[in-house]
């Protein structure tokens, strides 16, 4: 049994990773200060013996003895980590300042949950894991995609200067159950728009692209980096490389809905990134890893899950 601290694990991919865990046996500690969090996601969790949840900020220090950390703490749709940019700024950088230094007091390997937005709107695509990004530094979305490259400085500085063991992935646009209603991202908005017969509103001409992968690829191929050789230190892309554009996905939505819903379009909001592929060679050689839901069944599961709160 490893004692585990999983920041942000009452939101949408941390209370999936808590449920994984606690199915194999940990002992877990789930942290959350609910901003974008909440405990529905957890409830089921609160009487298990082996689970502990503590309403806690990750900006301020943290004193609790495990073996493993996972740091998922920050807002993370574009809706969300505008809300407050300085307080989603303070959260990766402090945040995961705090985290190392628990890392390293207690001698806890942490897996950082980095993004697919370090690389920017990408000049490169597909974008492998090599490629630095174009990231707009003074831009309206810089405070979660400068303060997510800014964590991983931290984490390879740690990791330089003090023997912590890391672990860095990149996560790319996640979907499944225990999405928010409203999170704003384009999945959930897409799915509760259909549901409720609405228009579906897409943002520019509908021709970019993104890669959506399940939620449970996701968390396996977490589980996976978290317990690789401690030489195997990333960044290391996590997202599925099937690419389509937003007028696929919509029309995916309506069909597995079965939607009266109208296609309309909105303006591109500033900095949005066009394309979104990544390069996952690194994670099939090291982690044995790739997605295995394919995009209809995802939906399917996230469709019924919509279906029990819309």
């Amino acid at each position: 049994m490893n004692r585990v601290l999983v920041t942000g694990g009452a939101g949408f991919i941390g209370s999936h990773l808590c449920d994984r865990l606690i199915r194999e046996g940990n002992d877990v500690i789930c942290v959350d200060n609910l901003f974008t969090g909440r405990k529905n996601n957890i409830r089921h969790l609160i009487n298990n013996p082996y689970f502990e949840f503590i309403r806690h900020d990750i900006t301020e220090p943290l004193y609790v003895e495990v073996d493993q950390i996972y740091n998922l703490a920050c807002p993370a749709s574009p809706v969300q980590y505008q809300y407050n940019p300085i307080k989603t700024a303070k959260t990766s950088i402090i945040g995961t300042l705090n985290m190392l230094g628990l890392s390293k007091r207690v001698g806890a390997r942490i897996l950082q949950a980095s993004t697919s937005e370090v690389y920017g709107d990408p000049e490169m695509h597909p974008q492998p894991e090599t490629y630095r990004g174009c990231v707009n530094p003074i831009g309206v979305r810089a405070c979660y995609d400068e303060g997510k490259r800014m964590a991983e400085t931290l984490m390879f500085d740690y990791h330089r200067m003090h023997n912590v063991e890391i672990k860095v992935i990149r996560i790319f646009n996640t979907y499944g159950p225990k999405m928010s209603v409203n999170d704003g991202r384009v999945v959930s908005n897409f799915i509760v728009q259909a549901l409720k017969g609405e228009d579906i509103t897409i943002y520019g001409n509908g021709m970019q692209t993104r890669s959506f992968c399940f939620v449970d690829d996701l968390i396996e191929g977490m589980v996976r980096m978290m317990n690789s050789r401690n030489e195997f230190t990333g960044p290391c892309n996590m997202g599925n490389p099937i690419e389509l554009t937003m007028i696929d996905l919509a029309n995916c939505i309506i069909k597995l809905t079965d939607s009266k819903s109208k296609l309309v379009f909105a303006p591109l909001p500033q900095d949005d990134p066009t394309q979104r592929k990544p390069v996952i060679e690194l994670a099939e050689k090291e982690l044995g890893w790739k997605p295995s839901v394919s995009l209809e069944q995802g939906i399917k599961r996230t469709i019924n899950y919509f279906k029990g709160i819309v």
